[in-house]
């Protein structure tokens, strides 16, 4: 089957496109899908770089992409006609639009799935794909944070994949979004319903600004040395509530005493969760931006625009 592959880590030039690896074959309780678009997001170039092992542990050779969506092509035993089988998968046939994660890696025309849900046709398979690690990313950090209906949030890097649909899951639950971007995605963030708020020195007091009454918590999607900002937003160190901050992209967390968060819940709450997120960008409550589509041979090319940070929107391969 056509694969991306690498075998050590380094830059893009590590990744080789192939048609030479053997189709993956569904042991017992797992559902092997036809990928029909793939996500990418910048854990990929990260754990190509052997950055996140702690997270993310690889196995060479090894195949990049956690998110997909596509079509059931073959159950394993015990999955068939079974309710809640295997990991937690729904009755399947053959043939079914899926949406999720996979076990082998999301760069390939064949994959064996992990936790997925399903995909309703009026969902393109681009929209599709772009929904599992932004939504269950964006939900998980706000449940770890406790913000709450009510309560003012300031998200750094708002305008970004995962903090877009994090504007959008928090305003949908009654939280003021104060988000910081660059002003050329102010608009956009008003749109989404957030306060925009520019970056770079200054920050701390363009926040207060925008929240009057004061921030409640903080979540970091961008980086870049915000935490200490965070942290006096929360009334300095010695007086803010740590737990009440969170970042996916600092990697100087633990030095701040501040949760880096990078493991999924456990799978029936990320599958709850992805299936009310499928239905709300149904609706056209949640959308998440395409950058743009390149074909799974490009995925080189895909990771190093990816790492570039100056894409707006999500970029999807299609096998």
């Amino acid at each position: 089957m056509e694969a991306i592959v690498y075998e050590e880590f380094g830059g893009p030039e590590v990744l080789r496109h192939t048609t030479g690896v053997a189709v993956p074959e569904p042991g017992p309780g797992e559902v092997r899908v036809r990928v029909k678009a793939v996500g990418v997001n910048p854990v990929d170039w990260k754990r190509r770089y052997g950055w996140v092992e702690e997270f993310y542990p690889t196995t060479f050779p090894a195949v990049p992409g956690l998110e997909f969506a596509g079509t059931v092509d073959a159950l394993g035993e015990g999955v068939e006609g079974a309710e809640g089988s295997g990991d937690g998968f729904p009755g399947l046939a053959v043939g079914d639009e899926v949406i999720g994660w996979t076990k082998t890696g999301a760069y390939a025309e064949y994959a064996i799935a992990g936790i997925i849900a399903p995909k309703p046709a009026e969902l393109s398979w681009e929209a599709a794909a772009s929904l599992p690690v932004a939504g269950e990313t964006a939900q998980r950090v706000l449940d770890l944070i406790g913000v709450r209906e009510g309560e003012t949030l300031f998200l750094h890097g708002a305008a970004g994949v995962v903090g877009s649909v994090a504007v959008q899951l928090a305003v949908a639950a009654g939280i003021t979004v104060v988000g910081s971007a660059s002003e050329s995605n102010h608009a956009y963030l008003r749109e989404l319903g957030a306060i925009p708020v520019a970056y770079g020195e200054g920050l701390a007091e363009r926040v207060r600004a925008a929240a009057p009454d004061g921030v409640h918590a903080v979540f970091d999607a961008a980086g870049h040395g915000v935490l200490p900002v965070a942290i006096e937003l929360l009334g300095g160190e010695g007086a803010a509530d740590k737990r009440r901050i969170a970042t996916i992209a600092a990697t100087d967390a633990a030095e701040h005493g501040i949760a880096f968060s990078g493991v999924t819940a456990a799978p029936d709450v990320v599958r709850a969760g992805l299936t009310a997120q499928v239905r709300q960008a149904v609706e056209g409550t949640l959308t998440v931006r395409i950058a743009d589509t390149l074909p799974l041979k490009e995925a080189a090319r895909a990771q190093e625009l990816s790492e570039s940070g100056h894409m707006r929107g999500k970029l999807v391969l299609l096998p």
